[in-house]
């Protein structure tokens, strides 16, 4: 676990604000779901991912298809196709 030397104050309502430059670096957007677990004495966070989320688009479906251990949607294999086909 590295430190990143950033300090912040939980508010009365229990939030923590995490800093741009951490988001940034992570990729979380707003309104991004968060997973928070807990390990003895340390709260871990780490960006949602729905176990058969689109690698493509993101896109949670009981249509995802797994190829190569990774899912992908019907848009998600239509948009690299797409890519795929515009390169030749």
């Amino acid at each position: 676990m590295k430190s990143t030397g950033i300090n912040r104050k939980i508010d009365e309502l229990g939030r923590i604000v995490l800093p741009i430059e951490l988001r940034r670096s992570l990729g979380l957007e707003v309104k991004d779901p968060v997973e928070i677990f807990t390990e003895e004495d340390r709260i871990i966070l780490r960006k949602y991912a729905a176990s058969n989320a689109c690698v493509v688009t993101g896109e949670v479906s009981d249509e995802n298809i797994m190829v190569a251990g990774k899912w992908f949607s019907p848009e998600g294999i239509k948009k690299i196709l797409t890519v795929a086909e515009a390169a030749k």
